[in-house]
């Protein structure tokens, strides 16, 4: 049995939301972070640093959600949300997904949580005002990749795993002066994800309130 080791609309959520798409077995495992998961044993021989996600199955356990969600990919159901190997859209996929991990990530996070790198009022409204000219440029990028091509997906016709991770990270901008969804691309794009059954179960399995965007 996998267990998933999350907590509420975090990036943990992605992870979720493929486990839901490929009809995995799993169960649901709350990390309450405001109670200082890195300070309880247990859980840091899980992850050393305290964080979502956690995959558990049969004695591995790992972390890092691209790590989880790569490997969850290669269990059965797996090879529908990856494009086939050999086909011009895979190197796309790793590329897409890495950068969605490394560089809206990051800056959502700085947005969102400023005080995790500096200390003064003054310094965390400098950061928190660079992660947001950062995140509308990123945003921008997106908007413009789904209008080059057309498709309903992020990648073009066919749903993967870079939806699940985009969506995560599009609604950690919903408290935004320019929200993912007020690009005219994005938003039709996110509203298309939304309204798909694996998504909607992931979001309700974490008990997260509407309006989920």
């Amino acid at each position: 049995m996998l267990r998933l080791h999350y907590y509420p609309g975090f990036i943990s959520l992605a992870a979720h939301i493929v486990l839901e798409e490929i009809g995995a077995e799993y169960e649901l495992s709350f990390v309450n972070l405001h109670k200082g998961p890195s300070s309880n044993p247990s859980y840091r021989a899980l992850h050393p640093d305290g964080l979502v996600p956690v995959l558990e199955s049969d004695g591995l356990v790992l972390y890092e959600s691209t790590a989880i969600i790569l490997h969850l990919l290669e269990l059965k159901g797996g090879a529908t949300l990856i494009p086939a190997q050999g086909s011009v859209l895979r190197p796309q996929f790793y590329k897409w997904l890495m950068w969605l991990a490394t560089a809206p990530h990051a800056n959502l996070s700085l947005y969102l949580h400023p005080n995790k790198v500096a200390v003064s009022v003054e310094a965390q409204a400098e950061i928190k005002q660079a992660a947001e000219q950062r995140v509308n440029s990123q945003f921008d990028r997106l908007e413009d990749e789904l209008a080059r091509h057309g498709g309903p997906w992020f990648l073009g016709d066919t749903y993967s795993a870079v939806d699940a991770y985009l969506f995560t990270l599009a609604r950690w901008s919903r408290g935004m002066p320019r929200p993912a969804t007020s690009r005219s691309h994005l938003g039709a794009y996110l509203r298309r994800v939304i309204e798909r059954p694996a998504v909607q179960r992931a979001l309700a399995q974490e008990h997260i309130p509407q309006p989920w965007l």
